[in-house]
């Protein structure tokens, strides 16, 4: 299969047409294999517009919505940026010119995604979502979605730093972005997604009686 044909093809065909005007993010999908993110035996459906399996439940979020978060971001060279379960994510912002650490839960998924966030030059820490590495960060990002406000990956942000993510507690969800003030957070909603919840940003069910 001709990748580079894909990529040049999913640009087109899902990028552009969803007002991703910028041409450095367009460039940087261009660059970067979207295939390598992906289960080996995936790699044929890497540039369709479907969520790609990884590794277990985790899944690719469809190239038009992370290009649509990352616009979003208005990612600047010389940032810093965590992606929190979003290894594509994180080695797009790598070619944009940012340091950039990917953070992955699951084993399975970083043994994935290791090699490509390697060639990429991209750190990569697995831990627990609900505990973000590091501080002081200029973006967060995330290709799974999150069914409430993530309040412990907002606490990392640095002033006005911005975090984009898709918010869903139901069967549709809405991307937002976050941009932390010094008195608080402001939050804009963006473009409707429904990438699948990540497990371990799901709150536990509250008892009532």
């Amino acid at each position: 299969m001709d990748f580079a044909a894909a990529r040049k093809v999913m640009v087109d065909s899902q990028v552009r047409v969803n007002d991703v005007t910028d041409r450095g993010l367009q460039a940087a999908l261009l660059a970067v294999p979207r295939e390598r993110f992906c289960a080996a035996d995936r790699a044929f459906a890497a540039y369709g517009e479907v969520e790609v399996e990884i590794a277990g439940d985790r899944r690719l979020m469809q190239a038009r919505e992370v290009a649509k978060l990352l616009q979003a971001l208005d990612a600047r060279p010389g940032e810093t940026a965590l992606a929190l379960a979003g290894p594509y994510a994180a080695a797009v912002l790598a070619d944009l010119g940012l340091t950039v650490t990917a953070q992955e839960a699951d084993p399975a998924v970083a043994e994935v995604v290791a090699p490509a966030l390697d060639d990429a030059g991209v750190a990569m820490h697995v831990g627990p979502l609900t505990t973000p590495t590091g501080a002081d960060w200029d973006l967060i990002v995330s290709e799974g979605a999150v069914a409430a406000r993530p309040t412990a990956w907002l606490e990392k942000l640095r002033i006005g730093g911005r975090l984009a993510v898709v918010e869903r507690s139901g069967p549709n969800g809405r991307a937002v972005l976050y941009v932390r003030g010094r008195e608080g957070y402001s939050r804009r909603e963006l473009f409707d997604a429904a990438p699948p919840v990540l497990a371990e940003m799901t709150p536990a069910p509250a008892f009532a009686l």
